[in-house]
Protein backbone atom coordinates (compact mmCIF):
# COMPACT_ATOMS: atom_id res chain seq x y z
CA UNK A 1 0.00 0.00 0.00
CA UNK A 2 1.62 3.35 -0.47
CA UNK A 3 1.91 4.02 3.14
CA UNK A 4 4.66 1.47 3.06
CA UNK A 5 7.05 3.70 0.53
CA UNK A 6 9.48 6.54 1.31
CA UNK A 7 7.65 8.71 -0.98
CA UNK A 8 4.86 8.69 0.67
CA UNK A 9 5.98 9.19 3.89
CA UNK A 10 9.28 10.42 4.46
CA UNK A 11 9.69 11.93 0.66
CA UNK A 12 6.04 13.55 1.12
CA UNK A 13 7.22 16.96 1.20
CA UNK A 14 9.03 16.90 -2.04
CA UNK A 15 5.63 16.14 -3.66
CA UNK A 16 4.31 18.71 -5.09
CA UNK A 17 7.71 19.24 -6.92
CA UNK A 18 7.74 15.48 -8.01
CA UNK A 19 4.71 15.54 -9.67
CA UNK A 20 3.73 19.24 -9.63
CA UNK A 21 -0.40 19.68 -9.46
CA UNK A 22 -0.08 21.68 -12.85
CA UNK A 23 0.22 18.36 -14.61
CA UNK A 24 -3.16 17.25 -13.66
CA UNK A 25 -5.10 19.76 -14.95
CA UNK A 26 -6.39 17.97 -18.34
CA UNK A 27 -6.90 14.88 -16.30
CA UNK A 28 -9.16 16.84 -13.78
CA UNK A 29 -10.97 18.45 -16.43
CA UNK A 30 -12.02 15.32 -17.78
CA UNK A 31 -13.29 14.00 -14.36
CA UNK A 32 -15.12 17.28 -14.16
CA UNK A 33 -17.22 16.77 -17.67
CA UNK A 34 -17.88 12.76 -16.45
CA UNK A 35 -19.24 14.80 -13.15
CA UNK A 36 -20.83 16.97 -15.24
CA UNK A 37 -22.57 14.45 -16.90
CA UNK A 38 -23.94 12.54 -13.92
CA UNK A 39 -27.87 12.65 -12.95
CA UNK A 40 -28.38 13.62 -10.50
CA UNK A 41 -26.21 16.76 -9.69
CA UNK A 42 -23.06 15.91 -8.38
CA UNK A 43 -22.21 18.35 -5.46
CA UNK A 44 -19.81 16.38 -3.09
CA UNK A 45 -17.18 13.91 -4.02
CA UNK A 46 -15.40 11.69 -1.61
CA UNK A 47 -11.56 10.63 -3.26
CA UNK A 48 -10.56 7.85 -2.02
CA UNK A 49 -6.55 7.47 -1.65
CA UNK A 50 -6.37 11.17 -2.44
CA UNK A 51 -2.60 11.69 -2.05
CA UNK A 52 -1.19 15.02 -1.68
CA UNK A 53 -4.42 16.25 -2.58
CA UNK A 54 -3.26 17.57 -6.86
CA UNK A 55 -6.47 16.28 -8.54
CA UNK A 56 -8.65 17.66 -5.39
CA UNK A 57 -6.44 21.03 -5.95
CA UNK A 58 -9.03 21.31 -9.02
CA UNK A 59 -11.84 19.28 -8.41
CA UNK A 60 -12.02 21.77 -5.28
CA UNK A 61 -13.42 24.31 -7.13
CA UNK A 62 -16.76 22.89 -8.50
CA UNK A 63 -17.15 20.66 -5.55
CA UNK A 64 -17.35 19.78 -2.24
CA UNK A 65 -14.61 17.12 -1.47
CA UNK A 66 -13.84 14.85 1.57
CA UNK A 67 -10.40 13.66 1.03
CA UNK A 68 -8.89 9.97 2.31
CA UNK A 69 -5.31 9.04 2.65
CA UNK A 70 -3.65 6.33 4.89
CA UNK A 71 -0.21 8.42 4.64
CA UNK A 72 -0.27 11.55 7.28
CA UNK A 73 2.42 12.99 5.61
CA UNK A 74 0.72 13.51 2.17
CA UNK A 75 -2.62 14.51 3.99
CA UNK A 76 -0.24 17.46 5.92
CA UNK A 77 1.11 18.11 2.53
CA UNK A 78 -2.48 18.01 0.73
CA UNK A 79 -3.94 20.44 3.78
CA UNK A 80 -1.27 22.99 2.79
CA UNK A 81 -2.62 22.78 -1.03
CA UNK A 82 -6.43 22.72 -0.13
CA UNK A 83 -7.21 23.89 3.56
CA UNK A 84 -10.88 24.37 2.76
CA UNK A 85 -11.35 20.46 2.55
CA UNK A 86 -11.61 18.00 4.84
CA UNK A 87 -9.41 15.55 5.46
CA UNK A 88 -9.30 11.91 6.53
CA UNK A 89 -6.77 9.38 7.24
CA UNK A 90 -7.56 6.14 6.63
CA UNK A 91 -7.18 2.89 4.18
CA UNK A 92 -9.62 2.72 1.21
CA UNK A 93 -10.26 -0.66 1.34
CA UNK A 94 -11.41 -0.59 4.37
CA UNK A 95 -12.21 3.42 5.82
CA UNK A 96 -16.20 3.64 6.36
CA UNK A 97 -17.12 7.03 7.27
CA UNK A 98 -20.99 6.99 8.00
CA UNK A 99 -22.20 8.87 5.40
CA UNK A 100 -22.86 8.74 1.47
CA UNK A 101 -21.79 11.36 -1.33
CA UNK A 102 -23.09 11.85 -4.80
CA UNK A 103 -20.01 10.61 -6.28
CA UNK A 104 -16.95 8.39 -5.07
CA UNK A 105 -13.71 8.90 -7.04
CA UNK A 106 -11.02 6.47 -6.84
CA UNK A 107 -7.85 7.74 -8.50
CA UNK A 108 -4.92 5.53 -9.70
CA UNK A 109 -3.89 4.98 -5.52
CA UNK A 110 -6.14 1.97 -6.99
CA UNK A 111 -2.72 0.48 -8.51
CA UNK A 112 -1.47 -0.30 -5.34
CA UNK A 113 -4.33 -3.03 -5.05
CA UNK A 114 -2.21 -5.95 -6.10
CA UNK A 115 -4.52 -8.77 -5.08
CA UNK A 116 -8.39 -9.49 -6.50
CA UNK A 117 -9.56 -9.60 -2.54
CA UNK A 118 -8.07 -5.93 -2.33
CA UNK A 119 -9.47 -4.54 -5.44
CA UNK A 120 -12.85 -5.74 -4.06
CA UNK A 121 -12.65 -4.26 -0.96
CA UNK A 122 -11.88 -0.82 -2.59
CA UNK A 123 -14.97 -1.08 -4.48
CA UNK A 124 -16.63 -1.88 -1.82
CA UNK A 125 -15.92 1.12 0.17
CA UNK A 126 -16.85 3.04 -2.50
CA UNK A 127 -20.48 1.84 -3.19
CA UNK A 128 -20.78 1.96 0.50
CA UNK A 129 -20.25 5.73 0.48
CA UNK A 130 -22.29 6.10 -2.60
CA UNK A 131 -25.56 7.53 -2.02
CA UNK A 132 -28.71 6.04 -4.00
CA UNK A 133 -27.93 6.73 -7.17
CA UNK A 134 -24.44 7.95 -6.46
CA UNK A 135 -21.55 7.47 -9.25
CA UNK A 136 -18.65 5.56 -8.75
CA UNK A 137 -15.50 6.67 -10.89
CA UNK A 138 -12.26 4.25 -11.03
CA UNK A 139 -9.25 5.26 -12.97
CA UNK A 140 -6.46 2.68 -12.47
CA UNK A 141 -3.29 3.55 -14.51
CA UNK A 142 -3.73 0.25 -16.86
CA UNK A 143 -5.32 -2.77 -16.97
CA UNK A 144 -3.51 -6.14 -17.71
CA UNK A 145 -4.72 -6.13 -21.14
CA UNK A 146 -2.85 -2.65 -21.80
CA UNK A 147 0.46 -2.76 -19.75
CA UNK A 148 3.36 -2.70 -21.47
CA UNK A 149 7.15 -2.20 -20.28
CA UNK A 150 8.22 1.74 -20.39
CA UNK A 151 10.35 4.44 -18.84
CA UNK A 152 9.78 7.79 -18.00
CA UNK A 153 10.60 10.78 -15.65
CA UNK A 154 9.45 14.46 -14.74
CA UNK A 155 10.00 16.99 -11.58
CA UNK A 156 9.89 20.59 -11.09
CA UNK A 157 11.05 23.09 -8.79
CA UNK A 158 10.16 25.67 -6.25
CA UNK A 159 10.41 29.22 -5.26
CA UNK A 160 12.77 28.51 -2.45
CA UNK A 161 15.16 26.84 -4.73
CA UNK A 162 14.37 23.13 -4.16
CA UNK A 163 14.26 21.00 -7.26
CA UNK A 164 13.08 17.32 -7.36
CA UNK A 165 13.45 14.92 -10.59
CA UNK A 166 12.39 11.16 -10.80
CA UNK A 167 12.77 8.33 -13.55
CA UNK A 168 10.43 4.78 -13.42
CA UNK A 169 11.22 2.00 -15.29
CA UNK A 170 7.63 -0.19 -15.10
CA UNK A 171 9.52 -3.54 -16.55
CA UNK A 172 5.82 -5.22 -14.87
CA UNK A 173 3.38 -3.68 -12.67
CA UNK A 174 5.05 -5.65 -9.85
CA UNK A 175 7.40 -4.08 -9.16
CA UNK A 176 7.80 -0.82 -10.62
CA UNK A 177 11.38 1.02 -10.22
CA UNK A 178 11.53 4.60 -9.43
CA UNK A 179 14.69 6.73 -8.70
CA UNK A 180 14.13 10.29 -7.04
CA UNK A 181 17.07 13.15 -7.14
CA UNK A 182 16.46 15.28 -4.43
CA UNK A 183 18.49 19.67 -4.64
CA UNK A 184 17.54 20.42 -1.43
CA UNK A 185 17.69 24.83 -0.60
CA UNK A 186 20.69 24.50 0.25
CA UNK A 187 22.60 22.62 -2.37
CA UNK A 188 23.01 19.05 -0.81
CA UNK A 189 21.55 16.59 -3.40
CA UNK A 190 20.27 13.45 -2.16
CA UNK A 191 19.55 10.42 -4.48
CA UNK A 192 16.57 7.78 -3.34
CA UNK A 193 15.87 4.38 -5.10
CA UNK A 194 12.92 2.46 -4.55
CA UNK A 195 10.72 -0.36 -5.86
CA UNK A 196 6.97 -0.17 -5.77
CA UNK A 197 4.55 -3.47 -5.71
CA UNK A 198 2.13 -2.70 -8.38
CA UNK A 199 -1.21 -4.64 -9.33
CA UNK A 200 -2.95 -4.56 -13.33
CA UNK A 201 -6.21 -6.18 -13.04
CA UNK A 202 -8.06 -7.94 -16.67
CA UNK A 203 -11.36 -5.39 -17.59
CA UNK A 204 -13.41 -8.59 -17.41
CA UNK A 205 -11.97 -8.71 -13.60
CA UNK A 206 -13.32 -5.16 -12.76
CA UNK A 207 -16.51 -5.60 -14.92
CA UNK A 208 -16.89 -8.79 -12.18
CA UNK A 209 -16.02 -6.75 -9.57
CA UNK A 210 -17.92 -3.88 -9.66
CA UNK A 211 -21.20 -5.59 -10.86
CA UNK A 212 -20.25 -7.96 -7.91
CA UNK A 213 -20.53 -4.81 -5.27
CA UNK A 214 -23.74 -3.70 -6.65
CA UNK A 215 -22.72 -1.38 -9.61
CA UNK A 216 -24.99 -0.87 -12.37
CA UNK A 217 -24.33 0.52 -15.73
CA UNK A 218 -24.13 4.34 -16.27
CA UNK A 219 -27.15 5.44 -19.19
CA UNK A 220 -25.16 7.05 -21.56
CA UNK A 221 -21.67 6.26 -20.62
CA UNK A 222 -19.13 5.69 -23.40
CA UNK A 223 -19.32 1.75 -23.40
CA UNK A 224 -18.03 -0.97 -24.78
CA UNK A 225 -17.39 -5.17 -24.47
CA UNK A 226 -19.53 -6.40 -21.43
CA UNK A 227 -20.93 -3.01 -21.03
CA UNK A 228 -22.79 -2.86 -23.65
CA UNK A 229 -24.66 -5.78 -21.88
CA UNK A 230 -25.76 -3.90 -18.81
CA UNK A 231 -22.16 -4.08 -17.03
CA UNK A 232 -20.43 -1.10 -15.18
CA UNK A 233 -18.60 0.57 -17.43
CA UNK A 234 -15.35 1.53 -18.88
CA UNK A 235 -15.11 4.64 -20.54
CA UNK A 236 -13.28 6.42 -23.18
CA UNK A 237 -10.01 7.66 -21.69
CA UNK A 238 -10.08 11.52 -23.09
CA UNK A 239 -8.04 13.39 -20.82
CA UNK A 240 -7.12 10.98 -18.48
CA UNK A 241 -3.68 9.30 -18.43
CA UNK A 242 -5.22 5.57 -17.18
CA UNK A 243 -8.86 4.45 -18.03
CA UNK A 244 -11.75 4.79 -16.63
CA UNK A 245 -14.42 2.59 -15.05
CA UNK A 246 -17.95 3.94 -13.74
CA UNK A 247 -20.69 2.24 -12.09
CA UNK A 248 -24.17 3.74 -10.51
CA UNK A 249 -25.62 2.97 -7.20
CA UNK A 250 -29.26 2.02 -7.76
CA UNK A 251 -31.31 4.77 -6.73
CA UNK A 252 -34.48 1.92 -5.41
Amino acid sequence: MPGDYRLYTELAGWWPLISPPEEYTDEAAHLVAVFAAAAPVVRDVLDLGSGGGHVAFHLKRRFALTLVDQSEEMLAVSRTLNPECEHVCGDMRTVRLGRVFDAVLVHDAVDYMTGEDDLRQVIETAFAHCRPGGLGVFVPDYTAETFRAASGGGGGRDAAGRQASFREWAWDPNPVEYEFTLHAADGTVRVVREAHRLGAFRRDTWFRLLAGAGFGPVPGADASGPDATGSPGEGSRGGMRGHLFTGLRPAG
